[in-house]
């Protein structure tokens, strides 16, 4: 019997403190758990996929019950390294996370942020792993992390197993002197699937981008312009195989116009165009769709269903509040 393919995920594993108000101080505030990459295992972990989360935290209460989570949907958290001080967060200043809120960082010296070279036997954390998936939020943190980051990736390839990122941009997490166009290109090779959107490849791959490309430009336009990214990238990669982007337009604090496109190197599809004025909380749509995504490429090769499966996925997570896609 051929085991079960099981998808590992590197990265920080956080927490929210969001406002119920327009303010923290003398407010009441929500706490939600997240992280990019714990945002796509989670998803996938309730569409019956085997999971394994790699991070590290510190050994509090806080973290048990996160971690709890993970089990009760059947995650692997065997490997969260327990140990350090703290575990990373980030405030939202905004009443209900629907509106762009100031974000406010919290995640120097913890646990995650403190991992160094040398510290994780990859081969051991990796074993029995068919796919891998990281964000270009951990490389952002952190020289060390960047490295630590292309540890990971270098192992995983010597075994063989899929890679697959989000090109999260983030412009306040890179701050150790580094642009990301000088540290992701050489973490991107390792990949097999890249997610993100034309404006994020641009940052950091330094793939094409047009002034012209407005709230007011037809998708059909969108399209014909990530079809001509989209094989840069491959030029660039020649290990990269799937490529998404989503496209997301926001024209009031309830309102959300989302749509994507899938390239492969024969063939690409756009997506159905879905939009809702009933947004209950955005954030982390985008690892819905990655979490989509890499569900989609596990039993589908037609560009139609895979684009509209990480669609649907990206959708369904506006509905629910908090960082974690629950499946219906």
């Amino acid at each position: 019997m051929t085991a079960k393919p099981k998808i590992a995920a590197f990265g920080e594993l956080l927490i929210r403190i969001q406002a119920t108000a327009n303010n923290l101080i003398n407010g009441e505030s929500l706490i939600y758990p997240g992280g990019s990459e714990a945002n796509v295992l989670y998803a996938l972990a309730q569409y019956g996929h085997a999971t394994r989360y790699i991070s590290a935290a510190p050994d509090n209460q806080l973290t048990k019950e996160i971690l709890t989570l993970f089990h009760n949907v059947g995650t692997d958290t065997s490997h969260v390294i327990l140990g350090g001080d703290r575990l990373g967060s980030y405030y939202l200043l905004s009443a209900n996370g629907l509106s762009n809120g100031e974000v406010i960082y919290d995640r120097k010296y913890s646990s995650f942020s403190e991992l160094k070279t040398g510290s994780i036997d990859w081969g051991a954390y990796l074993k029995d792993c068919t796919w891998l998936h990281w964000s270009a939020l951990t490389p952002a943190l952190s020289e060390e992390l960047a490295l630590l980051m292309e540890e990971c990736l270098q192992q995983a390839k010597k075994m063989k197993i899929h890679i697959s990122v989000d090109l999260n941009y983030r412009s306040k997490l890179w701050q150790y002197g580094k642009t990301p166009l000088q540290v992701m290109p050489d973490l991107v090779q390792y990949c097999d699937v890249i997610m993100g959107n034309i404006w994020a490849a641009n940052k950091m791959l330094g793939t094409s981008i047009s002034d012209d490309l407005t709230r007011a430009t037809p998708p059909t336009d969108y399209f014909h312009f990530a079809k001509q990214v989209a094989k840069e990238i491959f030029d660039q990669y020649p290990t990269c195989k799937h490529i998404a982007n989503t496209f997301r337009f926001m024209d009031t604090a309830n309102h959300n116009l989302l749509y994507g496109s899938y390239h492969n190197r024969q063939y690409a599809a756009l997506s159905d165009i879905l939009e809702t004025h009933e947004i209950i909380d955005r954030i982390g749509s985008g690892d819905a769709f990655m979490a989509g995504l890499i569900h989609a490429l596990q039993f589908s090769e037609d560009p139609e269903t895979i684009i509209q499966t990480a669609l649907q996925f990206g959708f369904d997570k506006l509905f629910v509040a908090g960082d974690f896609l629950k499946k219906r």
